[in-house]
């Protein structure tokens, strides 16, 4: 046994050196086959990704969630979706990109396959399907029966098969060491911060505002996204933005247009969120553009990394700054020391209410600079025609000529809906733009 046990290993070893001779290392990927190479019977389609964003969009509205824990979803569900799809890719030498999360294979390999190491053979429909099951299951296991029903589908698709077992397994492990690698992530215990009755404040209790100390999922510190704060309230740069909003978002002059442009873009709850918007507009282009599984995964990826990663940013700055949102500050411009400004104690902003969070920065600012830098990097231009409909749209969808048109209208609506200033939308943008580029530059290469 021992003799035999030495031999092996010195074949494994003249293995090895003849592999650094030859310059073909495991370590180095060798250039890219066709995808079916390895299943013939197997389909590049896909569905799988798209089908299961749409259950992490579901859960988000069914449960009425707010738009930091649906950042997290999305970023959970498709980087353990990316890192499966990929692993098998990286494991087929498919692919050269990086991992999200997931290594593909485990760090003590040497000389055999080890036990949590992405399987060559295997499918990735069946491990992108497990992961995100997973991951949802875990973090909400009141609708494990609907994902179940969804899993279950997926796997008879591919049939009884080891190919098929093989990527459910890994998936499934995937799945688990998301959820447990971002388990202590910030984003609990709950936080709630009172609200001050000071000039200048947020005056509202600030829900979840644990989001604020996020990890992020791929930028590497959200403070250095921290901005130098709004303008001063004697400011004529507050002014501008204070009169501006007031005869915008004022409920007291109705105005169709603005309405129905807000309306779009709310994300209210029961929504997906204004992070669903941005997944959404990509789901309608993997679909159109007739992506890969592995190309969707990738966009997904980023995507959803970006949503997460958004959520830390915006809330850093609303806990940071604290400043108040556009109704109290016109409720209370007697007392905002700027001559510029004047109080209206009964004003109403076009949307109803004054806002759940802090005013600085315009969490859907944020989310659209994100997501608007992320379709335009992945697809190397910003000019790609698109139609789709918000969740709370009251006049159908709309198309729009480029990916920074809709990211500047989502923003921009926020002011006609008298919810935010100016200069947190634009802010937020600037913030959103420059997390994204950051995660096209330095992820999933």
């Amino acid at each position: 046994m021992k003799t035999l046990l030495k031999l092996s290993m010195i074949v494994a070893m003249f293995t090895m050196i003849t592999s650094c001779a030859t310059g073909t290392l495991k370590s180095e990927i060798q250039p890219q086959q066709d995808e079916t190479t390895f299943n013939s019977s197997e389909s590049t389609s896909n569905e799988v990704i798209l089908d299961w964003n749409e259950h992490a969009l579901n859960t988000v509205r069914e449960g009425k969630l707010g738009a930091a824990v649906a950042g997290r979803i999305y970023a959970m569900v498709n980087v353990a979706m990316y890192d499966a799809v990929n692993g098998i890719d990286v494991a087929r030498g498919l692919s050269k990109r990086d991992y999200a999360l997931i290594a593909p294979f485990n760090a003590s390999k040497i000389f055999f396959l080890a036990p949590h190491d992405a399987p060559k053979n295997g499918s990735r429909q069946a491990a992108a399907a497990t992961a995100a099951y997973t991951v949802l299951s875990k973090l909400h296991p009141e609708n494990k029966e609907t994902y179940n029903t969804q899993l279950m589908a997926d796997l008879a698709d591919l049939g009884n098969t080891q190919w098929a077992l093989n990527g459910q397994k890994w998936g499934e492990y995937v799945g688990k060491k998301v959820v447990a690698l971002r388990s202590r992530d910030g984003s609990s215990p709950d936080v709630t911060l009172p609200g001050k009755k000071k000039i200048g404040i947020f005056r509202k209790a600030f829900p979840s505002a644990q989001y604020a100390k996020l990890k992020p999922f791929a930028i590497s510190d959200p403070v250095k996204y921290r901005s130098p704060g709004p303008p001063a309230l004697n400011s004529p740069e507050y002014a501008e933005a204070f009169n501006e909003v007031k005869t915008l978002g004022n409920s007291a002059f109705p105005d169709k247009e603005k309405e129905n442009l807000f309306m779009f873009w709310k994300g209210g709850k029961g929504s997906s969120r204004p992070p669903g918007e941005w997944m959404k507009i990509a789901m309608v282009l993997s679909d159109s553009k007739e992506l890969s599984i592995s190309s969707t995964a990738r966009l997904f990826a980023l995507l959803g990394m970006a949503m997460g990663d958004t959520v830390a940013v915006g809330w850093d700055n609303k806990r940071h700054f604290m400043h108040w949102r556009p109704a109290d500050a016109i409720r209370n411009a007697d007392a905002d020391g700027n001559s510029l400004t004047k109080q209206d104690a009964d004003w109403v902003p076009r949307n109803g209410s004054t806002g759940s969070a802090p005013e600085h920065f315009s969490g859907t600012a944020v989310f659209a600079g994100a997501g608007s830098t992320i379709l335009k990097g992945f697809f190397n231009t910003d000019d790609i025609s698109f139609t789709f409909e918000g969740d709370n749209a009251i006049a159908g969808p709309k198309t729009f000529s480029s990916f920074s048109e809709a990211g500047a209208e989502a923003g921009r609506v926020r002011i006609y809906a008298g919810i935010h200033f100016e200069f947190s939308n634009q802010g937020g943008q600037k913030a959103g733009r420059n997390l994204a580029n950051e995660i096209l530059l330095t992820k999933l290469k």
